[in-house]
Protein backbone atom coordinates (compact mmCIF):
# COMPACT_ATOMS: atom_id res chain seq x y z
CA UNK A 1 0.00 0.00 0.00
CA UNK A 2 1.18 3.46 -0.53
CA UNK A 3 0.04 6.84 0.33
CA UNK A 4 -0.97 9.47 -1.65
CA UNK A 5 0.19 12.89 -1.21
CA UNK A 6 -3.90 13.66 -0.23
CA UNK A 7 -3.49 10.98 2.74
CA UNK A 8 -5.76 8.29 0.94
CA UNK A 9 -4.61 5.00 1.26
CA UNK A 10 -4.89 3.15 -2.20
CA UNK A 11 -2.93 0.03 -4.05
CA UNK A 12 0.39 0.04 -5.06
CA UNK A 13 -0.35 -1.15 -8.92
CA UNK A 14 -2.06 2.39 -10.74
CA UNK A 15 -3.46 2.47 -13.92
CA UNK A 16 -3.61 5.78 -15.79
CA UNK A 17 -6.20 7.63 -17.20
CA UNK A 18 -5.96 7.83 -21.03
CA UNK A 19 -8.82 9.64 -22.24
CA UNK A 20 -10.97 13.04 -20.79
CA UNK A 21 -14.39 13.57 -23.03
CA UNK A 22 -17.44 15.58 -22.28
CA UNK A 23 -20.65 16.21 -24.29
CA UNK A 24 -23.00 19.73 -23.66
CA UNK A 25 -26.57 17.79 -23.90
CA UNK A 26 -27.61 14.22 -24.25
CA UNK A 27 -26.68 13.65 -28.10
CA UNK A 28 -24.52 16.43 -28.59
CA UNK A 29 -20.69 15.10 -30.34
CA UNK A 30 -18.13 14.40 -27.43
CA UNK A 31 -15.31 16.57 -27.06
CA UNK A 32 -11.67 15.40 -25.85
CA UNK A 33 -9.82 17.30 -23.54
CA UNK A 34 -6.30 17.21 -21.94
CA UNK A 35 -7.27 18.34 -18.81
CA UNK A 36 -11.15 19.16 -16.87
CA UNK A 37 -12.03 20.40 -13.31
CA UNK A 38 -14.17 17.60 -11.60
CA UNK A 39 -16.16 18.89 -8.66
CA UNK A 40 -18.98 17.17 -6.30
CA UNK A 41 -21.39 19.63 -7.44
CA UNK A 42 -21.61 19.34 -11.04
CA UNK A 43 -18.83 16.08 -12.15
CA UNK A 44 -16.73 16.85 -15.25
CA UNK A 45 -17.18 21.05 -16.00
CA UNK A 46 -19.42 21.65 -18.63
CA UNK A 47 -20.43 17.88 -19.00
CA UNK A 48 -24.63 17.55 -19.16
CA UNK A 49 -24.33 14.47 -17.00
CA UNK A 50 -23.25 16.60 -13.45
CA UNK A 51 -27.04 17.32 -13.10
CA UNK A 52 -27.52 13.75 -12.16
CA UNK A 53 -27.73 13.15 -8.81
CA UNK A 54 -26.05 9.19 -9.43
CA UNK A 55 -24.11 9.64 -12.62
CA UNK A 56 -21.81 11.98 -12.46
CA UNK A 57 -19.01 10.53 -14.45
CA UNK A 58 -18.85 7.57 -16.21
CA UNK A 59 -15.44 5.61 -16.58
CA UNK A 60 -14.48 3.16 -19.22
CA UNK A 61 -11.41 0.60 -18.85
CA UNK A 62 -9.71 0.57 -22.64
CA UNK A 63 -9.05 -3.38 -21.93
CA UNK A 64 -12.99 -4.01 -21.64
CA UNK A 65 -13.68 -1.50 -24.55
CA UNK A 66 -11.29 -2.93 -26.83
CA UNK A 67 -12.64 -6.71 -25.94
CA UNK A 68 -15.91 -5.61 -26.72
CA UNK A 69 -15.08 -4.03 -30.09
CA UNK A 70 -13.00 -7.31 -30.77
CA UNK A 71 -15.96 -9.28 -30.19
CA UNK A 72 -17.93 -7.07 -33.36
CA UNK A 73 -14.64 -7.18 -35.64
CA UNK A 74 -14.73 -3.06 -35.24
CA UNK A 75 -11.00 -2.89 -33.72
CA UNK A 76 -11.48 0.85 -35.81
CA UNK A 77 -14.12 2.26 -32.77
CA UNK A 78 -13.00 5.14 -30.91
CA UNK A 79 -13.43 4.91 -27.55
CA UNK A 80 -15.56 8.48 -27.53
CA UNK A 81 -18.70 6.07 -28.96
CA UNK A 82 -19.16 4.75 -25.75
CA UNK A 83 -19.74 8.27 -24.47
CA UNK A 84 -18.03 7.91 -21.63
CA UNK A 85 -16.37 10.78 -19.47
CA UNK A 86 -12.96 9.13 -18.53
CA UNK A 87 -10.99 6.48 -20.10
CA UNK A 88 -9.06 4.35 -18.11
CA UNK A 89 -6.17 1.76 -18.82
CA UNK A 90 -4.45 -0.70 -16.70
CA UNK A 91 -7.01 -0.66 -14.27
CA UNK A 92 -9.49 -3.10 -13.23
CA UNK A 93 -12.88 -1.16 -12.73
CA UNK A 94 -14.58 -1.74 -9.46
CA UNK A 95 -17.82 -4.08 -9.96
CA UNK A 96 -19.47 -3.38 -7.27
CA UNK A 97 -21.24 -0.29 -6.01
CA UNK A 98 -19.65 2.21 -3.47
CA UNK A 99 -15.93 1.14 -4.31
CA UNK A 100 -13.89 3.80 -4.36
CA UNK A 101 -10.88 4.51 -6.47
CA UNK A 102 -9.06 7.51 -7.48
CA UNK A 103 -8.14 9.56 -10.68
CA UNK A 104 -5.02 11.34 -9.74
CA UNK A 105 -6.62 13.81 -6.52
CA UNK A 106 -9.92 13.07 -7.58
CA UNK A 107 -11.61 10.41 -5.38
CA UNK A 108 -14.76 8.56 -6.95
CA UNK A 109 -17.23 6.02 -5.65
CA UNK A 110 -19.12 3.67 -7.91
CA UNK A 111 -22.73 4.07 -8.02
CA UNK A 112 -23.33 1.14 -10.60
CA UNK A 113 -23.01 -0.14 -14.29
CA UNK A 114 -23.13 1.80 -17.03
CA UNK A 115 -25.67 -0.11 -18.63
CA UNK A 116 -25.03 -0.43 -22.52
CA UNK A 117 -28.31 1.70 -24.49
CA UNK A 118 -29.75 1.12 -27.94
CA UNK A 119 -27.44 4.26 -29.40
CA UNK A 120 -24.00 1.95 -29.17
CA UNK A 121 -26.18 -0.63 -31.74
CA UNK A 122 -26.77 2.51 -33.85
CA UNK A 123 -22.92 3.13 -33.45
CA UNK A 124 -21.78 -0.40 -34.30
CA UNK A 125 -23.93 -3.76 -35.02
CA UNK A 126 -23.28 -5.98 -32.12
CA UNK A 127 -21.81 -3.10 -29.91
CA UNK A 128 -24.81 -3.09 -26.86
CA UNK A 129 -24.68 -6.58 -26.77
CA UNK A 130 -20.72 -6.65 -26.58
CA UNK A 131 -20.61 -4.06 -23.92
CA UNK A 132 -23.12 -6.35 -21.20
CA UNK A 133 -20.82 -8.76 -19.66
CA UNK A 134 -18.72 -8.57 -16.74
CA UNK A 135 -19.45 -4.57 -16.66
CA UNK A 136 -17.87 -4.02 -20.12
CA UNK A 137 -19.57 -0.88 -20.65
CA UNK A 138 -18.35 0.89 -17.81
CA UNK A 139 -19.51 2.30 -14.28
CA UNK A 140 -21.43 5.15 -13.34
CA UNK A 141 -19.86 7.46 -10.47
CA UNK A 142 -20.18 9.70 -7.51
CA UNK A 143 -17.42 12.77 -7.05
CA UNK A 144 -16.46 12.17 -3.57
CA UNK A 145 -13.46 14.46 -3.65
CA UNK A 146 -13.82 17.12 -7.02
CA UNK A 147 -9.64 17.51 -8.68
CA UNK A 148 -8.60 18.95 -11.39
CA UNK A 149 -7.39 15.60 -13.87
CA UNK A 150 -4.80 15.60 -16.48
CA UNK A 151 -4.75 12.55 -18.92
CA UNK A 152 -1.92 10.75 -17.55
CA UNK A 153 -2.53 10.81 -13.90
CA UNK A 154 -2.83 7.62 -12.38
CA UNK A 155 -5.41 5.65 -10.87
CA UNK A 156 -5.98 3.50 -8.27
CA UNK A 157 -8.39 1.59 -5.88
CA UNK A 158 -8.76 3.75 -2.76
CA UNK A 159 -8.71 1.31 0.24
CA UNK A 160 -11.09 1.72 3.61
CA UNK A 161 -9.25 2.03 7.08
Amino acid sequence: MTLTHTGTKTSTAPGQLCGIARKAAPRATMETLDRVSVSTELGLEGDFRGKLKKRKVTVLALEDWQAACAEINRPDLDWTVRRANLLVSGFALPRETGTRFAVGDLVLEVSGETDPCKRMEEAATGLEHALRPNWRGGVTCRVIKGAEITVSAPVLLVIAD
